[in-house]
């Protein structure tokens, strides 16, 4: 139940109280001037009436009117109660007054500023709302200016009003200048763009500005240029070329989009022939080829809209003839303009790199038929390339220059640029002998010969100063005539023009100065063994060999020996021996056969057949490992044809030692056929043996097959068991070497590179050893499989006792008892005891004896 009260207050007679209220205002009674009190009571009174809580907050701020908490309930709670209704209602007006009463005391908190000023714009109060922005940012100190601003700023964009909204922004930049580029965007947005460019400007300006936005200096300087050049007309108060200028300087690795903004605006501007003044002078100063193309490419746009615009207002008005001219004009201009690129984009290639000679020959490539041009373009390049800076061989821009002359027919002209290039003082002396050369060459052309000589001659007389070849503190024309280039060029003159005595006395000079090659000796050699001077060119050939070591001395010393030879044969067979062993001296392996051969021929034409033993013997030692087996192959096939066969048993034995296994195995093989052939059927025998222990029976089965067959043909049962034997034993050896058995295992399958894991990647230990039982397991299957039928495998062992009728029965007929020595028995007779072994005899067929018949 209910229970009403009304105090018997006199001065508030309204108050009306229902029973649980009682505690609350007793509380207040006790403690009238507590936040906690009021705070609690209101707390309780939220589902009240809205007229009974507001007459409770008015209570409360009455006695507590400088109470933040209370402040900021009641004026919240109070534009709660409005918020959805009209905002022509007094309510609203109610609630205005309640918030200007409130500053009364709280017009130092930001908050309840705020929120005052966010209530006004929802009621769409403009004046009002401004008014109540600048009393806040009067009332507030500096500090917290901050916090309205933002809000400010929101409230004046979000109404088309740019005058206020403008000065409004003048005022928020004194108290934060970085802020400028938000103005500037605002400008922007309501066109007042002759101001947003006078900002921009003023941020560009100023070193010290940080762009919010992350923005270079560059990308608003971009901006500006942009802003400045796309609006010219709205843009007054600045000088729009010193500003895209200044950029130039400034900004040098973007000269092509500022040309073109600068272009831009004066086009904008309807000053076409001012734009086209600044795109030619930006193709001539741009000095990459990036911003060449992007000029190029908007000046080649600029003028196909000229023709087009020209075009489309003819078509319009009716063609005159004066616009026929006007455009014919155009046209030119734009048809020279693309016929000009390639010229154009040389000369920024060579601004960047002016000591660039092939960009100086490609440029005179462009102006072909166009020869005041071409030599403008030499003239220009030969002074302008600086030797020790250049890029390329400078020297053919000389040489170049004076072939057009030449070419021309003017041979004086081309001499006087050619002797001027033998002054130019080039970096390196290869240059300098080329147009020494280039000048000899130009007399030889057209017939002057002994100019010609007197030039090379000239080129290769001693300096006054001399000095090293390779000395870079002296100039060029010092060191030229060590130049083997010009060198040879005289010999070869002095060899077709000159005299004997001249072209010999050239050849002494170039090896007197040490400068010759191999091949330069060779050809003086070759030059003195032409005019019959023998003796003078063996001579030549030791002085070149006395200038080189090996290898380079190779050709000389082949070259030497065999013309030796050629020349004396065994008539001086002493001196020949001394120039091979003197050639042989340090001589690399590598080289080695050839010299070993030549001297073994000299041996065996015109020497004794051992002294030529003798040096296969020591060819065989010293050359490199892989020539030794063809060096034995033809130690062996020259010892047989003088000796016989027979003495080539020591060089096959020597040749096993020394060879590696896969070539002794070859030898060993060679060696037992050999004996086969001589009927020394133990040798053979021993030799299979002995070469055995190096053959693995499931890589070298060749080799097994070969013994078994030897065995078929030559051998016995007891012979057939020690070769299975000693197969087992070989074969038990290898298994027990399990890196040896594992690469076998890879090279059988292709992959001798490789190692056991590379057998199956991801597995070892028990799985590898696994894996190679199963490899084992499979190539014992295909030997078993290779294997020849058991019929051809089978091997008769008769007695000797029989009558020759008796022979040539069996002969006839097919043996019952013979014995199969397949593998399966073997291996079984290898289980019996020593004492054990079971031997058959049977009759000898007539063919064992073949023709040892009687007659």
């Amino acid at each position: 139940m209910v229970v009403m009260a009304r105090l018997s207050r006199p001065e508030r007679p309204d108050l009306v109280f229902e029973e649980e209220d009682l505690p609350y205002e007793e509380e207040i009674m006790r403690n009238q001037f507590s936040v906690k009190c009021w705070l609690r009571y209101i707390e309780f009174k939220q589902g009240a009436p809205k007229p009974r809580l507001n007459q409770l907050y008015e209570r409360a701020l009455k006695l507590l009117p400088c109470s933040y908490k209370l402040w900021y309930r009641y004026l919240k709670a109070r534009r709660a109660q409005v918020k959805h209704r009209c905002v022509t209602d007094p309510a609203y007006e109610d609630v205005n007054n309640c918030h200007e009463r409130a500053f009364v005391f709280m017009h130092k908190m930001p908050r309840l500023w705020l929120d005052y000023c966010q209530f006004l714009m929802d009621q769409g109060r403009v004046t009002h709302t401004r008014r109540t922005f600048d009393r806040a940012l009067r009332a507030l100190p500096i500090t917290q200016h901050s916090r309205i601003w933002p809000l400010y700023l929101r409230f004046l964009r979000s109404h088309p009003l740019p005058e206020t909204a403008v000065r409004g922004y003048r005022r928020f930049l004194k108290l934060s200048p970085e802020s400028a580029e938000e103005y500037i965007e605002y400008l922007k947005s309501s066109d007042r763009l002759d101001e947003a460019a006078q900002r921009l400007a003023t941020v560009v300006n100023d070193e010290r500005f940080v762009s919010k936005a992350g923005k270079s200096n560059y990308q608003l300087w971009h901006e500006l240029c942009d802003l400045i050049s796309q609006n010219p007309d709205k843009v007054q108060s600045l000088n729009v070329d010193a500003i895209i200028r200044g950029g130039l300087t400034r900004f040098t690795d973007q000269l092509g989009k500022l040309w073109c903004s600068l272009a831009d605006y004066y086009i904008r501007s309807g000053h076409f022939e001012k734009a086209r003044d600044v795109y030619e002078e930006a193709i001539r100063t741009v000095m990459t080829v990036r911003d060449f193309t992007q000029v190029f490419d908007s000046y080649a746009q600029f003028e196909e809209s000229m023709i087009a615009a020209k075009m489309e207002t003819a078509s319009e008005l009716g063609r005159e003839e004066e616009d026929d001219v006007d455009l014919e004009l155009r046209l030119a201009r734009f048809e020279q303009l693309i016929s000009r690129r390639p010229l154009l984009l040389n000369s920024v290639l060579l601004r960047q790199n002016p000591h660039h000679v092939h960009e100086w020959h490609k440029r005179v490539a462009l102006h072909q038929g166009r020869p005041r041009e071409i030599i403008n373009t030499y003239t220009e390049a030969v002074q302008t390339v600086d030797p020790f800076k250049a890029t390329g061989k400078p020297h053919t821009l000389w040489v170049a220059f004076a072939k057009f002359y030449e070419d021309n027919g003017q041979l004086d002209d081309a001499r006087v640029i050619l002797e001027k290039a033998t002054k130019v003082s080039f970096k390196q002396v290869d240059d300098l002998a080329s147009v020494w050369c280039e000048c000899g060459e130009l007399e030889l052309r057209h017939e002057n010969y002994d100019q010609a000589l007197r030039l090379l001659r000239k080129a290769t007389a001693l300096p006054a100063r001399r000095a090293e070849y390779f000395d870079g503190s002296e100039p060029v024309q010092n060191r030229v005539y060590k130049s083997l280039k010009v060198w040879s060029m005289l010999a070869d003159l002095e060899e077709s023009l000159g005299t004997f005595q001249s072209t010999k006395a050239v050849y002494d000079r170039i090896l007197d100065l040490r400068i010759a090659t191999p091949q330069i000796v060779i050809n003086y050699a070759m030059f003195l063994e032409e005019h019959k001077y023998f003796e003078e060119s063996f001579k030549a050939y030791e002085r070149g060999i006395s200038l080189f070591k090996w290898p380079n001395v190779s050709d000389i010393w082949s070259t030497y020996l065999t013309k030796f030879i050629a020349r004396y044969g065994g008539r001086k067979l002493e001196r020949a021996r001394d120039l091979f062993e003197q050639a042989l001296d340090g001589c690399p392996p590598k080289y080695a056969k050839t010299l070993y051969l030549l001297y073994a021929q000299l041996e065996e034409e015109w020497g004794l057949a051992r002294h030529a033993m003798a040096v296969y013997e020591r060819a065989t030692r010293a050359v490199e490992p892989a020539q030794q087996y063809d060096m034995f192959n033809i130690y062996i096939k020259r010892a047989a044809e003088i000796y016989g066969v027979t003495h080539t048993r020591s060089i096959y034995q020597k040749a096993i030692e020394v060879l590696s296994d896969e070539h002794a195995r070859e030898m060993c093989l060679r060696f037992a056929d050999m004996e086969c052939k001589l009927g020394e059927i133990d040798r053979a025998r021993a030799i299979y043996s002995f070469c055995s222990q190096i053959c693995d029976p499931r890589t070298t089965g060749a080799f097994w097959q070969t013994w078994k067959d030897f065995e078929v043909r030559h051998g016995n049962e007891d012979t057939i068991r020690e070769m299975l034997r000693i197969r087992r034993s070989v074969q038990a050896t290898y298994n027990t070497q399990v890196n040896f058995m594992a690469s076998q295992m890879l090279k059988v399958s292709g992959s001798a590179t490789g190692t056991v894991s590379d057998l199956a990647p991801g597995q070892s230990g028990m799985d590898d050893m696994k894996l190679l039982e199963q490899r084992a397991e499979q190539l014992a299957a295909e030997a078993e499989r290779d294997q020849p039928s058991r019929a051809q495998s089978k091997i008769l062992f008769v007695r000797s006792d029989a009558s020759r009728e008796e022979l040539a029965e069996l002969a006839q007929q097919a043996n019952p008892e013979e014995i199969e020595l397949g593998e399966d028995e073997d291996e079984d007779e290898m289980d019996l005891e020593p004492n054990e072994v079971r031997l058959e005899q049977q009759s000898v067929p007539a063919a064992v004896f073949g023709s040892l018949k009687e007659d």
